[in-house]
């Protein structure tokens, strides 16, 4: 059977008064062209739908081609009223500045984490993607990410960054709050965190390492 993979983007392309955001471009890309060459089928969507934002901060002249050349599958994206667990194995988020936006409180994204945790399929989200799993509660009101151990962009990557001002709030002091157990690595070093079916990971450096975790998983 060919897994079914579902990505889901931001569809936020501001912060702050009126520094642009988006996608982080390569936390779509390494994703989306290792699932293509698994063979997967994969749907991207959006939280709008149409044009996905991407971070123009996340490309500069030391970007692969590929990877940029990627940016064309983000031109005309689902929306994620469209679409529907039943239909995927897999339930992707990807970061980027704008999910901390427009993922933490849409109750479309929320009931999908949640359906897709409870039929016990994978969840997987990279740097600021765990920003969904904010607002996801199970069937019985608990945080998603309770009693978990997770991985996302940390609170000393953030400030180094510079945008923490920017942020509604910090992405690994949130987790915390909601009772996860948030593991940190260095600043921009690779970490990916598996517990059961929530597989996570830290920074964009993350990416081929949580989406190695989840091949394995699905072979």
């Amino acid at each position: 059977m060919t897994k079914k993979i579902l990505m889901i983007l931001t569809s936020q392309d501001t912060m702050g008064e009126d520094k642009p955001t988006g996608t982080w471009l390569s936390e779509f890309a390494d994703a989306y062209l290792e699932f293509k060459k698994q063979g997967y089928d994969v749907t991207i969507s959006s939280i709008k739908g149409g044009k996905a934002p991407v971070d123009p901060g996340s490309i500069d002249e030391n970007t692969p081609q590929e990877i940029l050349n990627a940016e064309t599958y983000l031109a005309n994206t689902v929306s994620i009223d469209e679409v529907e667990m039943a239909d995927h194995d897999v339930i992707f988020l990807p970061g980027g500045h704008g999910t901390m936006f427009d993922f933490p409180n849409n109750k479309k994204l929320q009931s999908l984490l949640r359906e897709f945790y409870e039929a016990d399929k994978y969840v997987v989200s990279v740097c600021h993607g765990p920003a969904g799993l904010v607002g996801a509660t199970l069937s019985n009101g608990e945080p998603l990410v309770k009693g978990k151990q997770v991985s996302a962009f940390t609170d000393a990557e953030e400030r180094d960054t510079t945008f923490d001002s920017l942020m509604p709030f910090l992405l690994e002091s949130k987790l915390t709050e909601l009772g996860a157990t948030v593991v940190t690595g260095p600043n921009w070093s690779e970490q990916s965190v598996v517990d059961g079916k929530l597989i996570t990971g830290q920074n964009p450096q993350s990416t081929p390492m949580v989406v190695k975790e989840l091949v394995k998983k699905l072979s």
